[in-house]
């Protein structure tokens, strides 16, 4: 009997799409973090593929100009429709493609980022709640940019707009959310200038170093 309920609230839970933010213009780094090969490809591609494995359905988020020249056919997209808002337009949008689905939201900045931190994630997902997240050592606060926003977040996210807040960090911060202690808090480090990637690029170096011990 206990399984049977299990399967019928597992039946229940809403489809899980992933969403790959790509579209800032990375004017601290200079160069599109999208773009950046950590793992052997681009970092936005990386992302997509790795979220193939947990999602319905994958989209990379990104601006206009790049769907249109830059973004590989192999890859579904989707362009804001909230425009100037950054990552709280990019997760609206994504809302309004499919707001009967959860997302599971990832910044392309984040390349240390891999299976067992999303698995970690789904795994523990509450779909009692309005999102599920990570605790971020590092602020002190949610982590906004590897969450799963179940449906019911797509109002909530419309109301604090309304309410003039577009920051997805408030959001968490002001619902009520499942908050998760990921497994280890370096990755959850973004990547935003040449010093952070000069880091960012040691530590894959070590683990790739580590991996290769006999």
């Amino acid at each position: 009997m206990i399984r049977f309920f299990q399967n019928k609230l597992q039946q229940a839970k809403p489809v899980l799409n992933g969403l790959v933010l790509a579209g800032g213009k990375s004017e601290r780094m200079g160069v599109d973090k999208g773009t950046m090969n950590w793992h052997g490809k681009e970092q936005r591609y990386y992302m997509a593929d790795m979220l193939k494995g947990f999602s319905q359905e994958v989209f990379i988020s990104c601006r206009d100009e790049q769907q249109q020249n830059k973004i590989a056919g192999a890859y579904s997209t989707l362009t804001d429709t909230f425009t100037g808002l950054g990552p709280y337009g990019a997760i609206l949008s994504a809302f309004r493609h499919n707001p009967d689905t959860a997302w599971l939201v990832i910044a392309c900045d984040m390349p240390l980022i891999d299976d067992t931190v999303l698995k970690h994630l789904i795994d523990n997902r509450s779909t009692q709640h309005l999102a599920t997240a990570y605790y971020s050592d590092a602020t002190g606060f949610p982590e906004p940019l590897i969450t799963i926003w179940e449906p019911k977040a797509y109002p909530a996210l419309l109301q604090f707009l309304s309410q003039g807040y577009s920051c997805p960090r408030k959001v968490l911060i002001n619902s009520d959310i499942h908050l998760l202690r990921v497994p280890d808090a370096a990755v959850l480090s973004n990547v935003n200038t040449p010093e952070e990637m000069d880091r960012a690029k040691r530590i894959i170096h070590n683990q790739f170093a580590k991996t290769d011990e006999p």
